[in-house]
């Protein structure tokens, strides 16, 4: 089975390895694979990057989840034939009904060109002036690069790294979003 991810950022790439149970990393989960009746040797994991279709920096849910289905979308079309599934995977930023402040939010959607999954990711508050930096059109990575002092922090633990000192990374965040987004593939409740 071939799954195509739609970025060329390895952290994505890592974030659908880990959903799927076959990063690497010793676990006594079952893994996705069990619901999908594949052995990891039988996946193969591949970047195909692919534009988002949305802004450079996602606001609200529906822009966020829009960015994941296209970044999907664009994989199977890219290649038609060569992947059985296609990943998309977006974060922004967003608020929530009943709570003040804005949210990192991580969305996921998964497609075989018949079907779509979604799934979101935990959504960690940003800080009073990180949050004021993206409301005056900012976006998120240059930023927090600019706060931790740094350069590329989206390609390694990501905002969720840093925002929890990193007890949750980008790559395990981005997993929580995926591995939803595989319900519908991996459950017969769907």
């Amino acid at each position: 089975m071939r799954v195509g991810v739609g970025s060329g950022n390895p952290v994505k790439r890592r974030a659908v390895e880990r959903a799927l149970g076959i990063a690497g990393e010793s676990d006594s989960e079952p893994g996705l694979l069990d619901g999908l009746s594949e052995s990891p040797e039988a996946v193969a994991v591949e970047a195909v990057p692919v534009p988002s279709g949305v802004s450079e920096q996602p606001t609200g849910h529906a822009e966020t989840i829009a960015g994941a289905e296209n970044r999907a979308a664009a994989v199977l079309d890219a290649e038609p034939d060569a992947c059985d599934l296609a990943v998309g995977i977006e974060g922004g930023v967003a608020g929530f009904d009943g709570a003040n402040g804005l949210f990192l939010v991580m969305w996921a959607a998964v497609a075989d060109g018949s079907r779509v999954g979604r799934g979101a990711g935990p959504s960690l508050e940003l800080p009073g002036p990180v949050a004021a930096r993206i409301e005056d059109g900012e976006e998120l990575g240059p930023v927090m690069d600019d706060v931790l002092d740094t350069n590329g922090v989206a390609r390694r633990g990501g905002a969720a790294g840093a925002l929890t000192n990193g007890r949750v990374d980008r790559a395990d965040a981005l997993a929580t979003a995926v591995a939803g987004a595989f319900g519908p593939f991996v459950s017969d409740l769907y």
